[in-house]
């Protein structure tokens, strides 16, 4: 019983281990973090995404002192992906086709500096495809995005409330998704 049980955990640990390894996290600021947070889970090969907050300097801030303070941090969501269903590429592409990247004041009717549109890289592939699809945006459209590109640093999740808002407050949600005008926008910009 012992020898079953201690080859049991050994392969319970390398199937773990080799699982973990194709696990890739992704992080993208786009105004609500709600909405981000709903285009996202929709998508083959996500596993996860949590709203939260990246790009200050504070430590564990709060949504009010992202909001109204002065903390540098951007609404962001993490995107925790299976590399062998989907690349970052491709989430960079679900990413520009859910945000306006000319608008240099926010995010559909969300202003302000924390909901400006940030693409988060984690190395220098990511940021060279990063760059790379700016700069084809900015072929097609003949307009300068404005979105950042940061070096990633530290993601802090937000309160709990805001995690599956879009499915804990449906009705809520579809209110204010609609009064942003938000897929009117991206189907001007994008279509």
């Amino acid at each position: 019983m012992k020898r079953f049980l201690f080859f049991f955990l050994i392969i319970l640990f390398n199937f773990n281990k080799l699982y973990s390894e194709n696990i890739g996290k992704a992080y993208f600021a786009g105004g609500c973090f709600w909405c981000m947070e709903e285009s996202f889970e929709k998508v083959n090969g996500v596993l996860e995404v949590l709203s939260g907050y990246s790009g200050g300097r504070t430590t564990n801030p709060t949504y009010k002192e992202v909001i109204y303070g002065d903390t540098g941090h951007f609404e962001t969501i993490e995107i925790r992906y299976n590399k062998d269903q989907i690349k970052f590429n491709d989430l960079l592409e679900v990413f520009w086709k859910n945000i306006d990247p000319f608008d240099p004041t926010g995010q559909f009717c969300d202003k302000g500096f924390s909901y400006r549109s940030v693409a988060f890289y984690n190395s220098k592939f990511e940021k060279n495809l990063i760059d790379t699809s700016i700069s084809k945006i900015e072929k097609k459209f003949k307009k300068k995005v404005v979105t950042f590109v940061k070096k990633f640093d530290k993601f802090y999740e937000a309160e709990n409330y805001h995690q599956d808002y879009y499915k804990e407050k449906f009705l809520n949600y579809l209110i204010y998704k609609k009064n942003c005008k938000r897929e009117e926008i991206l189907n001007n910009i994008w279509d």
